[in-house]
């Protein structure tokens, strides 16, 4: 079963939206690679949010350790703490919608 990975930091996520196409796409490449299913980005004025989902949660640990575009596009966001994700599980209690 798969999981949701969250992870909530203070930021711009205006410096987000501007990180440049190609380290997006390497980035994202190297996800899929690791098994990423899916991935969006949210935001507030002064918080991102990211919800990705990965068919377990050492995939996305492993995705993670061999990506350092991912601090440097977050240092550029104005992050200074470190990103903690948290993992979710689906819940079996019969009401999925979508």
């Amino acid at each position: 079963m798969s999981v949701l990975m969250t992870l909530r930091i203070q930021g711009d996520p205006k410096a987000v939206e501007a990180t440049d196409v190609e380290t997006l796409t390497t980035i994202t490449d190297r996800a899929m690679k690791h098994g990423l299913i899916s991935h969006h980005f949210y935001g507030t004025e002064t918080e991102i949010l990211v919800i990705d989902e990965w068919p377990d949660e050492q995939s996305c640990q492993s995705f993670f350790q061999e990506t350092p575009e991912i601090m440097e596009m977050m240092g550029r966001a104005g992050v200074t703490s470190q990103p903690t994700p948290e993992f979710w599980r689906h819940l079996d209690v019969k009401d999925d919608v979508g």
